[in-house]
């Protein structure tokens, strides 16, 4: 195996702490808070904890469509965890989520707060509770949610599989980072033939398919993703990248990443967001420019 001596598996795996790779410090084989830490709460009937992830990016967009429709109740407060420094495993957010995974959401606006983890189910709870980006014509939402189930399904590769051995492991293993690569093309290529004979992912209407696969493989073929654009030829599926540009362009797009984001340009980072009038007075370039 090319990059380190060949590797014989005990009889019981054993965690070492010392393992290496740039989440070494998060990472464990247990559930479960470290500490306690209670979230904070917003004025907003959604509450949002979040980091600017493709995963909390699906999220942080479609919210900023729904207020672009018009959905007063979709305002909401959106916090930053720190996933690097291990604010998912506080009291509070494993409260929301027992899995310590970013996004987490809390509905405040009836009776009893819902918690909702797992960013497909927070997509599909969102859509369903305001009646948007999700088809109800039968054939056509089945179509919606077996793209979204394709993203959730296919994007552990593309992140934990390809992305980590690419981007981010302390070795690289040659094997690692075929497998994974070739597994990658081949979901592009997927989403190239789809693409290929429909606007968007369940036909003709944008939808939270549309939400949820964009942030990793529209990101991917937009160069924004562990920096593999070259590697993956990832201009060759035009069509992607047809449906990757359009769907940049959407104003509430360009909100919605920039919302619990903290790397790239300053300007493009709203670390907390509480009002929509922080997208014009909150971002990093803004305030350090006050300070």
């Amino acid at each position: 195996m090319s990059g380190s001596p060949e590797y014989v598996p005990p009889k019981v795996w054993t965690w070492n702490k010392a393992n290496g790779g740039q989440f070494a410090n998060i990472n464990r084989p247990i559930s479960g808070p470290t500490h306690d830490k209670e979230l904070p709460i917003g004025r907003h009937p959604l509450q949002l904890y979040s980091l600017g992830t493709p995963n909390g990016q699906k999220v942080t967009i479609l919210l900023e469509e729904l207020l672009a429709l018009g959905h007063s109740g979709a305002e909401y407060d959106a916090w930053l965890i720190r996933i690097g420094d291990g604010d998912q495993f506080g009291s509070g957010f494993v409260a929301v989520n027992p899995n310590s995974k970013i996004p987490a959401l809390m509905d405040r606006s009836g009776p009893k707060p819902i918690r909702v983890f797992e960013s497909g189910a927070i997509l599909t709870y969102l859509a369903e509770k305001f009646g948007a980006f999700l088809p109800t014509e039968p054939s056509e939402r089945a179509e919606c949610l077996s793209w979204l189930f394709w993203q959730m399904g296919s994007a552990p590769y593309l992140g934990g599989g390809f992305g980590h051995f690419y981007a981010y492991a302390p070795t690289k293993i040659e094997y690692a980072i075929d497998r994974f690569a070739m597994e990658v093309k081949r979901q592009l290529d997927v989403l190239d033939r789809r693409l290929a004979e429909s606007e968007y992912l369940a036909g003709s209407q944008y939808t939270i398919a549309d939400i949820a696969v964009w942030p990793w493989y529209g990101g991917l073929v937009k160069g924004w993703t562990y920096g593999a654009a070259e590697f993956l030829q990832v201009e060759d599926y035009k069509n992607v990248l047809r449906w990757a540009d359009a769907i940049h362009s959407r104003p509430a797009v360009q909100r919605g990443r920039m919302v619990n984001r903290l790397s790239g340009d300053p300007s493009g980072q709203l670390h907390e967001r509480h009002d929509a009038s922080d997208f014009d007075t909150r971002t990093q370039d803004k305030l350090a420019a006050a300070e």
